[in-house]
């Protein structure tokens, strides 16, 4: 595969997930709006009171029949909250669900995202030359200094180096743990995904 095709096909799949990740954002809501008025639709016509809210008459100028339905619709809310607090405090799962997310997560595996990268960075430097006489911390802070290195290829570093360019008053300068020139191929990947 040559190298355009896998950006071409990066782009594609960070463009679906992002439309992804729209939808997802605006799921719970919807989701619960959509559960509410489902259920409240196939409950009305099993409700027995059904033909005391049939009447002509209307309450506070509304018809009895939107009362039954906004009542039924209230009770399917409550008891998706009743629910909600049921998972959050008796049973607890969300634990587990953000134990699973963690370990599914990058940045709290095996990438860096830059922030993280220069604290980590600018960590071991201190804490190599603190314990230079120190032959086994000097290792591990160079093995960490490497780690941080990697770094400066991933896609989220360029998206960095360049916001930092546009709102810091001086450009980003080439850190002294990235390999020569990083910071500056950073600044010329072209993204194309600004929709």
């Amino acid at each position: 595969m040559s190298r355009g095709t896998g950006r071409q096909e990066n782009f594609a799949k960070k463009w679906v997930m992002r439309q992804y990740w729209r939808i997802q954002q605006s799921q719970a809501f919807i989701s619960v709006g959509f559960w509410a008025t489902t259920l409240t639709l196939l409950i009305w016509p099993y409700v027995r009171w059904r033909p005391f809210f049939s009447s002509t008459e209307s309450i506070l100028g509304l018809s009895r029949t939107y009362w039954g339905l906004a009542s039924i619709f209230v009770s399917v809310l409550l008891t998706v909250l009743f629910v909600g607090w049921i998972y959050d405090r008796v049973l607890g799962l969300w634990v587990e669900w953000r134990s699973v997310d963690t370990e599914r997560n990058p940045f709290m595996t095996y990438a860096l995202s830059p922030n993280w990268m220069m604290a980590t960075a600018m960590q071991a430097e201190i804490l190599k030359r603190v314990a230079s006489d120190d032959e086994k911390i000097v290792k591990d802070a160079e093995w960490v200094l490497e780690w941080c290195a990697t770094q400066a290829t991933e896609e989220i570093f360029a998206r960095t180096v360049q916001k930092w360019d546009e709102f810091m008053p001086t450009p980003t300068p080439e850190f002294w743990f990235l390999p020569p020139g990083a910071v500056e191929s950073a600044r010329i990947v072209e993204f194309g995904d600004d929709d």
